[in-house]
């Protein structure tokens, strides 16, 4: 049946394909010194958070993406005890890493106050109460700085970034320089785990670069992916490590560590989830491997 209001908002995926979502009304609509953010109610996916006219989360699935992105990393980590998250503006990478009582440590860095607070605001479930968490510490700055000019170690790193277009604000924490300093600041046993881009077959470059940018500087990386229904696509990751492949950890040990941290409430993930979702089909495997470029500080991802 059509939408009473009338009210559409498209995202372009390319310039010849796009998905559209009926809006119900606009809740926040602002432009920060680095990225324009909407907050939007939709009968289908709920509020939805949209940085630089790409949806980032939706309170029907953002638990997939934020389970999806956090808990593998976590589960195979022996005992994660000082994590770093590298944006993560909603709080939801938080409020799942804080399930975890080993966890001492947490500090988000962030460039953009504005996006978490209009998070804290518009989009509280997200968090949970996470950034009030004793445990927690925010710092709004550039990223790349912070590791540049701090020296200290961490069992894991996440990355909950936009994606790497040349003129958007993260484009310079995906390059093969940034992740030579990553691995740097990776403890002995650590690893880091980000997103990495649609899996599309069609729109495969920027994850399989991204795959391509960490492989000389990890022994480990794995690429892994679900299908998110807000982005009407699978939807990469990549987990990565010096001494941990994912892909030799069996279902029933994970949900063996699960069971022994007391992690009961997960909607998404568990040991068959993460044999399905580190089981990439052929034709992108086949694809990725095709794909040759490596991200580079003076040579920058260009996708649309």
């Amino acid at each position: 049946m059509p939408l009473r209001s009338g009210k559409w908002y498209i995202e372009y995926t390319h310039p010849t394909q796009a998905h559209m979502y009926g809006v119900q009304r606009y809740i926040y609509s602002g432009q920060t010194k680095y990225q324009r953010i909407e907050i939007m109610e939709t009968e289908f996916f709920g509020r939805c958070l949209i940085l630089d006219g790409n949806i980032q989360s939706a309170q029907f699935d953002e638990y997939i993406y934020h389970e999806a992105l956090i808990h593998p990393a976590m589960v195979m980590h022996p005992s994660p005890r000082e994590i770093l998250v590298v944006g993560g503006g909603e709080g939801a990478a938080l409020r799942e890493i804080l399930k975890y009582s080993s966890v001492e440590k947490l500090l988000m860095v962030d460039i953009d106050s504005e996006v978490v607070e209009a998070c804290k605001l518009y989009l509280p479930e997200w968090s949970q109460g996470a950034f009030d968490n004793p445990k927690v510490e925010l710092r709004f700055m550039d990223a790349r700085k912070y590791l540049e000019e701090n020296d200290d170690k961490w069992d894991i790193i996440f990355f909950d970034l936009t994606e790497p277009l040349d003129d958007s604000p993260s484009y310079l924490l995906f390059t093969k320089e940034f992740y030579q300093l990553v691995a740097k600041r990776v403890k002995d046993g650590g690893s880091i785990a980000l997103q990495a881009g649609s899996l599309n077959p069609f729109l495969l470059e920027c994850h399989s670069a991204i795959f391509n940018t960490l492989k000389p500087v990890f022994n480990n990386v794995n690429s892994y992916g679900t299908f998110i229904p807000s982005y009407d696509s699978n939807w990469g990751f990549i987990y990565a490590s010096q001494d941990i492949n994912a892909l030799t950890i069996t279902p029933s040990a994970v949900d063996r560590r699960l069971k022994e941290r007391e992690i009961h409430d997960l909607r998404f993930y568990d040991g068959l989830t993460h044999q399905h979702i580190f089981t990439l089909t052929k034709n992108i495997r086949t694809l990725r491997a095709a794909e040759r470029r490596i991200i580079e500080d003076n040579n920058p991802l260009f996708i649309y």
